[in-house]
């Protein structure tokens, strides 16, 4: 197969994973940001944990969306995530997200 062909089969997929990500994002109440992924979540609890030299977080999420091209389901039950990296939490409010209607895709 061509290269052109699998660009082309990727910008398909991010395309189509923006345009569920818009949909579902009103659903949800926090994203969070990991150095690996994505995620919309309606519960999420960061926990510092410290250990004898260092210190990681442990985020536990209910009701998610993963951020994630190649996920055949993206919609998860719970989610557990330890992490040595920066994370950010942000509670979204509905207004947030709204797209002005000349960057809509579906015109």
């Amino acid at each position: 197969m061509d290269d052109e062909v699998f660009e082309d089969y990727d910008r398909e997929l991010e395309l189509a994973l923006y345009k569920e990500y818009r949909d579902v994002v009103r659903q949800f109440q926090y994203v969070i940001e990991t150095e690996r992924r994505f995620y919309l979540a309606n519960d999420v609890n960061v926990v510092r944990r410290d250990t004898e030299h260092d210190f990681y977080f442990e985020l536990t999420m209910t009701d998610v969306w993963v951020w994630d091209i190649y996920r055949a389901d993206r919609f998860v039950k719970s989610v557990r995530v330890l992490t040595f990296k920066d994370v950010n939490v942000e509670e979204l409010q509905s207004r947030d997200f709204e797209l002005p209607d000349e960057l809509s895709l579906d015109s």
